[in-house]
């Protein structure tokens, strides 16, 4: 079965974004870049909730075209443009855009099936909202959080309340620059 594995960044105090739902406030130089990018390795699959795919579509597919484009940018953006992405959406149509395929009503049955097909892992940018329904139904498999040292003192919840409590293990961490600290989760087994 293929992995789901959340990336995501988060406050100290919880929350993935602020109360105006952006993301300034978190910390990505290169070598993050660096950590995540060996992660996208290990997928084919993109998962969004739709905000995130909408910012991540607008940027990635031209991103490394662009002159004075990065490494970095050059490569996520080749990543991008080559995995198949599935967007968590009510409010988009089916088939709204030849990039992603869009899933909605039974989420989580959709999701169960994405993970029996044969592939590499799933992996989910950000996306809290969206994430909060899958967390709900245990389908994440595993969580790198990436801590920002800010206090939003409030704004989108990395963790919503769940029915059941779910028993994770560490199974790495990481300093980085400018005080950013990865935790990094799978479930228990």
């Amino acid at each position: 079965m293929r992995k789901l594995v959340l990336f995501i960044h988060v406050s100290l105090d919880g929350y993935a974004a602020s109360k105006d739902r952006e993301l300034s406030w978190a910390y990505v130089d290169d070598e993050i870049f660096k950590y995540s990018m060996a992660a996208t390795e290990k997928a084919d699959t993109a998962l969004y909730g739709r905000n995130t795919y909408e910012i991540m579509q607008y940027y990635w597919p031209t991103a490394g075209k662009k002159p004075g484009a990065s490494g970095h940018d050059k490569q996520h953006s080749k990543w991008y443009n080559s995995v198949e992405k599935i967007v968590i959406s009510n409010s988009l149509k089916d088939n709204s855009s030849a990039a992603a395929r869009v899933i909605r009503g039974n989420v989580a049955d959709q999701v169960m099936e994405l993970k029996n097909k044969p592939g590499k892992d799933i992996l989910m940018l950000g996306s809290p909202t969206a994430a909060h329904a899958l967390m709900e139904r245990g389908l994440i498999d595993e969580y790198n959080l990436f801590i920002n040292p800010i206090l939003l003192g409030g704004g989108i919840p990395v963790f919503a309340p769940l029915a059941y409590a779910e028993k994770l293990v560490i199974i790495g961490k990481k300093f980085f620059s400018q005080g950013v600290v990865g935790l990094f989760y799978k479930r228990q087994e």
